[in-house]
């Protein structure tokens, strides 16, 4: 055990670093040293806290049984971090199991020996106990410094440009740490204390899989992430690792599938090579901007945007994102519920601020896409033009063949959950995010009834959170005070009475009611999703209408000079967060 590499990892250890180099030495002396096959248990739930561990190189990962008793991946820990400290300052049983997600070497301080350096540094009871707070509240979820520090790329067949990825990957993680790329030229026959030498001293470690079947799986078994390379344009074909398809193999390691493009996106792409590896994460690459926007995905460091819904008063969102790339803020993964699903799918497109522009512009303003009416049997409209309109805006795409990742959010009636859509057909998920309860009919599909997201939820920080490590944007746009009357009444007064009074009293219609109705209960907890958000812009739009289409321009400018202002006065703290292109 190399004693100088051993008190560097405890020197960063919040727990440790206070200690001199004495005690620290000292403290070498009682840690024991084991090492941790991938796949081996560390300790299961309900076993006794006796000791806690500090992972010296490898990860793994805490499983907890779900609402339906099947045990999921919970959090993960990677080298130079500890797992167990919970369970020793609450002297409790276990929470949750733990298990390799490769191959470990872990450091063990038994009970006894951490009570005897508590009583000598009570320091170290303060910040286990503060650790052992922060991990509670998360439910033992990993610190969000917890992401993959080794990957290893695996090529799906001798065509694909491995080589090429691996070093423009290993390029865009340097601009977060020294990072290598290792072939088999350079790996192959190094022993395992010569990968842990590495893998100390380095920041990130890329592992090509560019020979044979033995250096594939210490590749393989060395990686914290798996990144499935294909040709976009080849035939999805099964893998020859069986790890690639199946997640009990992969140990629940993360697994990303990555598509290569040759210029423009592959229609179809992702749907085909997915029903391969079905549930996985996906990325498309045509340029080195997208393998930059892959390494701040896997690494914490992306910046993704969330919409709210909020009638043509979403228009100020196109604005928003205008000031954004103005900025130089690189949008990494964007989701959205209502009009805010429909204003991110043109963000996940790729869309140039004058394409969101003009095609938003020809599909609101000048088709008037709530005009069909009809017999109120199920809505006010029939939804046809709605639906048209967003087939001919985004054709027939799939969700999985967008350029950045994406979801979208529908309130399904049904069972009663926010449905959050991440595959199928593009347009038809928007209309079912928009699907106004009273005003659009809703979209059944496969016995499920769907209507706008923002019935449930109108900003789904709390999904993209779940979903993706990082800072999120959030553009929060709701109903505010959207409804008023001047008139004093119970009921509604005579036709005749109606129109003698036209234009003296003010009443809210029946649209405009139905359109605050279906936003306020999601409203209500908006306030704790809000603080989800690292960056909360909320546009001052509340002159607009909810279904003022006519204030196109005004509500977009209005968007963009407020997040001008906002963004202008955070860049500070947003350069903390997250890289900013230049």
């Amino acid at each position: 055990m190399d004693a100088i590499a051993t008190r560097e990892i405890l020197r960063a250890l919040p727990l440790f670093r206070h200690l001199d180099d004495a005690v620290l030495a000292r403290l070498e002396g009682e840690l024991q040293w084991f090492a941790l096959p991938g796949g081996a248990t560390l300790f299961e739930r309900g076993d006794p806290s006796d000791a806690l561990y500090v992972l010296r190189s490898g990860s793994v990962g805490a499983f907890r049984l779900d609402a339906s008793g099947v045990e999921r991946l919970a959090g993960t820990v990677v080298a130079g971090e500890t797992v167990g400290e919970v369970g020793l300052i609450v002297d409790l049983p276990r929470s949750a199991s733990v298990r390799a997600l490769r191959d470990s070497e872990l450091y063990r301080l038994s009970r006894a020996d951490f009570e005897k350096l508590v009583a000598l540094h009570p320091q170290a009871m303060l910040e286990t106990a503060r650790c052992a707070l922060r991990r509670m509240a998360t439910r033992d979820t990993p610190p969000e410094g917890s992401t993959p520090r080794t990957f290893a790329v695996l090529p799906h067949d001798p065509g694909v440009d491995a080589r090429g990825f691996a070093e423009a990957f290993a390029t865009a993680l340097g601009a977060f740490g020294e990072t290598v790329v290792i072939d088999a030229a350079g790996g192959t026959g190094q022993l395992s204390g010569w990968f842990n030498e590495l893998e100390s001293r380095v920041r990130f470690v890329v592992y090509l899989a560019d020979a044979g079947e033995d250096w594939t799986a210490l590749c393989v078994r060395q990686a914290d992430c798996l990144l499935l390379l294909a040709d976009a344009r080849g035939e999805a074909r099964a893998w020859s690792q069986n790890l690639c398809t199946d997640a009990a193999r992969a140990l629940s390691r993360p697994r990303h599938l990555v598509l290569l493009h040759d210029g423009d996106l592959v229609a179809g792409a992702g749907r085909r090579w997915l029903a391969l590896t079905p549930g996985i994460a996906h990325h498309h690459v045509r340029t080195p901007r997208d393998v930059r926007r892959i390494a701040r995905l896997l690494t914490g460091r992306s910046l993704s945007l969330v919409l709210s819904g909020g009638g043509a008063r979403g228009f100020a969102q196109i604005g928003v994102v205008r000031a954004m790339r103005e900025a130089g803020l690189e949008i990494d993964a964007v989701g959205g519920t209502s009009i805010g699903a429909i204003i991110g799918a043109g963000v996940a497109c790729d869309w140039s601020d004058e394409e969101m522009l003009e095609h938003y512009r020809r599909s609101f303003v000048g088709t008037r896409p709530l005009s069909d009416y009809t017999l109120p049997l199920v809505a006010l409209t029939r939804g046809r033009r709605v639906a048209r309109l967003l087939r001919e805006q985004f054709g027939a795409r799939d969700i999985t063949d967008l350029a950045l990742p994406y979801f979208c959010c529908s309130s399904n009636l049904s069972d009663g959950q926010l449905a959050t859509h991440v595959d199928g057909p593009l347009w038809l998920w928007l209309r079912a995010s928009c699907a106004i309860p009273g005003v659009l009919p809703p979209v059944c599909h496969r016995g499920q009834v769907h209507v706008d997201g923002a019935v449930m939820n109108n900003l789904p920080t709390d999904i993209m959170h779940a979903r993706q490590p990082g800072a999120i944007a959030a553009v929060d746009i709701g109903a505010g005070d959207a409804l008023h009357a001047t008139a004093e009444e119970h009921a509604t007064p005579s036709w005749w009475r109606l129109w003698l009074e036209r234009g003296t009293g003010r009443r809210p219609g029946i649209v405009d009611i139905l359109v605050r109705s279906g936003m306020v209960n999601a409203e209500l907890a908006s306030v704790q999703r809000r603080q989800l958000a690292s960056l909360l812009l909320a546009p001052p739009v509340r002159e607009t209408a909810l279904l003022d289409w006519h204030a196109y321009e005004r509500t977009v400018e209005a968007g963009y000079h407020y997040a001008l202002r906002v963004i202008g006065g955070q860049r500070d703290s947003l350069l903390e967060q997250v890289p900013v292109a230049v």
